[in-house]
């Protein structure tokens, strides 16, 4: 019957953290249990990965803590006026299903987050709690990322961030006026201030190392955060610009986007259907284009449409090009790194490998084609020393023709 109890619980709470989709390992210390000591490692051979249909990584066990839950929050189906069935966990039962799992070889470590039960403080207890028993009773060495509270005490967040490879806090919606309006025991004020004390205590540890041999890590891998996209009328340019922000205020390793999706027993003030997932996917091209392509927030924010949003139909890259073709076409074997970023159909690895050809000879468009996938989107946008675009680059009806065209797939096709 404990076995059963377990099996419920655990089919209750990690769908319950479905919803959370800032859960990637990268970027975090490497360890490993070479020597006969210890348990785990976070990286190497022995790791599973799995993804989910829509991208994201579930190579960690992914769960909630509890889904209860003293806050009220519209979007959140853990809400306590939320008609769901409740389960709770304690720390030694989430630290033993880690260490079966990962001794299974199913995950790669714990991502772990909870509701908020009895109060703030005593959450974050129990969240610092399963991971001191994983990494100091059972030497775990595998990768755990812990989401701190930010009404929590800044000491136990510190304390979480000592055993954590990564943490996060999530400030949950783009704008203010949102999470007033969706989030009502929610602060944007307490949620910077305590993403601003992890930057401070991330930036110190690292100082100390440099100093000190044996000085302890503190969250190795950074901090992330998450944004809903559609719970609100917040815009593509406000989400961007809050995204731009988060990054330079707060040194983020990643910002998440996860589209709203409709819950049972919805609060009145929600969207009856959830945002198309296209919208999730150009933002994090959107945000690819700020931290590897060189694009400021407002050449990102040019690319909206007249709603405030990106186009569903193009990337957010060609979206830019097509707006600003004064700035083409590039010549492949002149311009810098920075404008051939610019050319939609070019990635950062096509560019380099640009870059270090040339020196050795004049780049032909059939040299082109080789680093591209489809270089009939690159054409309109570059010359060579045997291609020059003339007339395309301007042709009114250029979107539509690099649109990918839309198909209605069969499902009894052979």
């Amino acid at each position: 019957m404990a076995a059963l109890e377990t099996i419920q619980k655990l089919e209750i709470l990690a769908d319950a953290a479905k919803y959370d989709a800032s859960c990637a390992s990268s970027g975090t210390a490497k360890r490993n249990s070479t020597g006969g000591k210890g348990v785990g490692s976070t990286e190497g051979m022995g790791i599973c990965h799995a993804y989910a249909p829509d991208g994201r990584c579930i190579s960690l066990l992914k769960i909630l803590l509890t889904n209860h839950c003293i806050f009220d929050c519209h979007y959140c189906i853990n809400r306590k006026s939320s008609n769901v069935r409740r389960a709770k966990f304690t720390p030694r039962e989430v630290a033993d299903l880690t260490l079966t799992f990962y001794r299974r070889n199913y995950i790669e470590g714990l991502f772990l987050s909870s509701g908020i039960i009895k109060s703030s403080n005593h959450t974050m207890e129990l969240l610092v709690e399963t991971a001191r028993i994983l990494r100091e009773e059972h030497d775990f060495r595998g990768y755990i990322h812990l989401k701190t509270i930010p009404e929590a005490d800044p000491e136990l967040a510190h304390r979480a961030g000592l055993y954590a490879d990564r943490v996060s806090i999530n400030v949950e919606l783009p704008t203010d006026t949102g999470l007033t309006r969706l989030a009502p025991d929610k602060n944007s004020r307490q949620i910077e201030g305590a993403m601003g004390g992890m930057k401070m205590a991330i930036r110190q540890s690292k100082d100390e190392r440099k100093r000190f041999k044996h000085a302890p890590r503190f969250a190795p891998g950074g901090q992330s955060t998450q944004m809903i996209v559609g719970a609100d009328a917040a815009t593509d340019s406000d989400i961007v610009g809050k995204a731009s922000r988060l990054y330079g205020n707060f040194k983020l390793r990643r910002v998440y986007y996860s589209a709203f999706s409709p819950i049972p027993d919805a609060s009145a003030v929600l969207p009856l259907k959830r945002p198309p997932l296209m919208r999730e996917h150009r933002l994090y091209q959107s945000d690819w284009l700020m931290r590897f392509y060189g694009f400021a927030p407002q050449e990102v924010m040019q690319a909206t449409e007249a709603d405030g949003n990106l186009p569903l139909d193009i990337d957010p890259k060609l979206a830019w090009a097509l707006k600003f073709r004064d700035r083409f076409p590039v010549d492949v074997n002149r311009a810098g790194r920075e404008d051939l970023l610019r050319v939609p159909g070019l990635g950062a690895r096509a560019v380099g490998q640009i870059l270090a050809s040339r020196r050795h000879r004049t780049l032909r468009l059939d040299d082109v084609a080789k680093l591209t996938v489809s270089v009939a989107k690159v054409r309109p946008f570059i010359c060579t020393v045997d291609w020059r675009p003339t007339l395309l680059t301007d042709r009114a009806d250029l979107r539509s023709l690099l649109a990918p065209k839309q198909e209605q797939l069969e499902l009894f096709a052979a």
